[in-house]
């Protein structure tokens, strides 16, 4: 933020207040570059009694301060209490009550109905991550190029205080008339109400909201937009989705598998088995958030992920996606969907909890994230004779390979071929995309010998993202097609790409150039996609 000054911005938010935020400026701007406001609640605190279960919204007559005293809003959001990743922890805003967002807000002439808004879902495995970046990032992005949006990222619950389940907390649920599990998604869900209902006093644009989100984020998106689907239309918010690097993935767990790892997280904090529902859940909930996130790396279920719960997670969706119920609606209400990928996506999957070097390790591992069930089809698809194919390195890298296929991949491709099966165009509706160049920037984050991993293209969507020196003159040239495609997206103009059918898709080479080529990968994404899907019998092949 050294190049760049800040100066206090008072806000107007009628019924919900005042507010103070930041006017961004940059030394060669004579005019602000964004307005900011940084760790705005929109939701009551998930403590205590309250932690474990769905967010509470804010009271009707919440405000966030005064003509006198406004509410100053110039920093960041509280953390989740997660675990380290790549570096040690830094525990500076961790706070289990952290259910707030941050806004970036384009100054100038807004349009006739507002600015629109691009609601952001940061990733992280859902074990960890941040909606905070330096408010410069926004600033550079919608005061430095074509994208015209506010920008909105809310944190959430991540890890165990974001995806426990069990059935003691299904009981408590039940006696409360709340849902159980997924509670990283219904604070999603409700930083995004927040914003359709409040936004205008931001300058905002509400019938005008693309959802968005990378890796666990687009994960989030399209749980997002499906559960949207389930909304009569004149309540639905979601109008365009952006899902970089990940996507639907497969059909989440079921409470029996969450049950194993709640009864495996009390035994490792030695919880008595013997006590009732309510004493567990009493006990787990004096344990301290820096205890909790301490003990995650012992478990054998360290992932916390989503619970097909039936209310979120539909119990069918796999069968939904592979019999066109999805695309159709999606279709219908004129929705349309940006999703692709980096070239060795591998690289930085592979290092996340790796496992030990043997079959057997990997597969514990793969069943961490994913209902064994599939685990047990999609091992064979690998390593038929529970042996290390000589294309691998060593476990670990395998392990590396097949995480990749399973977020990115394969669930991506038949993604694709499922839309398209259900009346998708292929490069109109659902905009493809591959990555294979990278920022020379992103050496100062991620080592150059990982080449186009997965996360080295968010210095290309958002504009460097404060990595390193940023993009220099040449790359921001090379950059200024894909930028104005992601700002064209946003404000939801007809983008269109001259594509051939699902298996071609927009490509940015290693040499910086643009074009259209075909996918190499499809069959094989085809063919996981099918192995790992619930419904086979619907899950044909459109080859």
């Amino acid at each position: 933020m050294s190049v760049y000054s800040c100066h206090p911005y008072p806000l107007d938010l009628g019924s919900l207040g005042f507010v103070e935020g930041l006017a961004i400026s940059s030394p060669s701007a004579g005019s602000p570059l964004c307005h900011y406001f940084g760790g705005i609640p929109y939701a009551l605190p998930p403590i205590e009694r309250y932690r474990f279960r769905v967010p509470r919204p804010l009271p009707m007559y919440h405000r966030y301060g005064t003509f006198a005293n406004p509410g100053r809003f110039a920093g960041k959001t509280a953390l989740c209490p997660q675990p380290p990743y790549r570096a040690p922890l830094d525990k500076t805003f961790w706070d289990e009550d952290c259910l707030q967002l941050n806004i970036w807000i384009p100054v100038g002439e807004k349009p006739r109905g507002g600015w629109p808004v691009f609601f952001y879902i940061h990733g992280g495995w859902l074990q960890f991550g941040t909606a905070n970046v330096g408010a410069d990032v926004g600033a550079k992005l919608v005061g430095e190029t074509a994208f015209k949006a506010i920008i909105v990222a809310p944190s959430y619950r991540l890890n165990l205080f974001g995806f426990l389940a069990s059935k003691e907390l299904e009981a408590e649920a039940k006696v409360n008339g709340e849902p159980v599990g997924n509670m990283g998604f219904w604070d999603q869900r409700l930083a995004l109400e927040w914003t359709h209902k409040h936004i205008h006093a931001f300058g905002g644009d509400p019938d005008m909201i693309t959802v968005g989100g990378y890796s666990a984020g687009s994960h989030s998106t399209c749980q997002q937009l499906f559960y949207d689907l389930g909304k009569p239309r004149e309540k639905a918010i979601i109008k365009r989705a952006i899902m970089w690097s990940n996507g639907p993935g497969v059909q989440a767990k079921f409470l029996p598998e969450h049950q194993l790892q709640f009864d495996e997280l009390l035994a490792v904090l030695q919880i008595p088995e013997s006590l009732s529902a309510n004493g567990k859940l009493q006990r787990l909930r004096q344990v301290s958030p820096h205890r909790l996130v301490g003990v995650l790396e012992k478990l054998k279920y360290c992932e916390f992920r989503a619970l097909s719960d039936g209310l979120f997670v539909d119990r069918g969706a796999a069968e939904k996606i592979n019999d066109g119920t999805y695309a159709r609606e999606i279709k219908s209400r004129g929705i349309r969907i940006l999703n692709g990928e980096c070239a060795e996506e591998w690289n930085v999957y592979g290092i996340w909890r790796t496992p030990g070097n043997t079959y057997q390790d990997v597969y514990r591992r793969l069943v961490a994230d994913y209902p064994e069930k599939i685990v047990n089809r999609l091992m064979p698809m690998y390593f038929p004779e529970k042996k290390l194919p000589s294309e691998y390195k060593e476990w670990m890298d395998a392990f590396g390979r097949v995480y990749a296929d399973m977020q990115v991949y394969a669930l991506e491709r038949g993604f694709a071929d499922r839309l398209a099966a259900g009346g998708f165009t292929v490069g109109r509706d659902l905009l493809r995309y591959r990555i294979e160049w990278r920022a020379k920037c992103v050496d100062d984050v991620l080592p150059p010998e990982w080449g186009v991993t997965h996360s080295s293209d968010i210095a290309i969507w958002f504009w460097g993202h404060g990595m390193g020196k940023g993009l220099t003159k040449q790359e921001m040239k090379i950059l200024e097609p894909w930028n104005r495609l992601f700002a064209d997206f946003v404000n939801q103009k007809d983008v269109q790409w001259p594509v051939k059918g699902a298996k071609e898709f927009l490509v940015l080479r290693s040499d910086g150039k643009t074009e259209m080529a075909k996918d190499h990968l499809w069959d094989h994404g085809l063919k996981i996609w099918n192995a790992v899907t619930e419904n086979n019998e619907v899950s044909k092949s459109r080859l």
